[in-house]
């Protein structure tokens, strides 16, 4: 049972989130996480508890800036042909696309499941919405990729990352405001080259993000393709 005092609890759940996952929270952020906790919670249930809050939060406001890499300055310059980000950067991801399949296919593929029809192998589907707001297709989401992510570190600055090989959990069935670390991650004209050596999924996910983001991204998708001045396939 959590018998220790509040600074010392604080003490040791920030050491524990620093081992397990590079997360390194603000002690303010993290003694308000620990102060809504009965004080006979054992050690370890504090730390799930803080663990999974830091996961649903804004890195932007809960992590320790000072303290936690980011992504450098120039990273967008174009000029430098590669280099590697020692790390470890944790970073939020605010976008996911599919590259496999052209921004129509991604469109119409949500038109779909907006008529409650899925696919599975080349059989068309009646699909039942879930509660979650996930899409409820067995095929929709997974596999395809390579998959194209905006991400954004703890001082706010975003930038965009391609998988060059399949990364454990990334697929168009993840969460917005996911987690992602990053030890040594190469970074190529600007663009972060993903890769399971280098990635890390570590999951969550921020409700406010992730319901604009679905009721959102067929819209978006559309302005992308008018942007190009591209219009609907005939």
């Amino acid at each position: 049972m959590a018998s220790s005092s509040p600074l010392t609890l604080v003490t040791q759940i920030a050491a524990q989130l620093r081992a397990n996952k590079s997360l390194i929270p603000k002690q303010t952020w993290l003694e308000a996480c620990l102060s809504t906790q009965r004080p006979a919670t054992p050690l370890n249930a504090l730390y799930q508890t803080a663990s999974f809050r830091l996961l649903a939060s804004d890195i932007t406001t809960s992590l320790d800036q000072a303290q936690t890499a980011s992504f450098p300055a120039d990273i967008h310059n174009a000029a430098v042909k590669e280099r590697r980000l020692p790390g470890p950067i944790v970073c939020q991801i605010l976008d996911i696309e599919d590259m496999s399949k052209s921004r129509w296919e991604q469109i119409e593929a949500i038109e779909a499941l907006e008529r409650g029809e899925g696919t599975k192998g080349r059989e068309i589907i009646r699909v039942v919405a879930t509660e979650d707001g996930s899409d409820p297709s067995p095929g929709a989401n997974k596999g395809g990729g390579p998959h194209k992510l905006l991400l954004q570190d703890t001082k706010g600055v975003k930038t965009y990352g391609i998988e060059l090989k399949e990364v454990e959990g990334v697929s168009l069935s993840m969460s917005v405001g996911s987690k992602m670390l990053l030890k040594n991650a190469a970074v190529a004209r600007g663009v972060l080259l993903l890769e399971p050596a280098t990635t890390t999924l570590l999951g969550g996910k921020i409700d406010a993000l992730h319901k604009d983001w679905k009721e959102n991204r067929k819209a978006h998708l559309k302005a992308a393709i008018e942007a190009q001045g591209g219009g609907r396939p005939s």
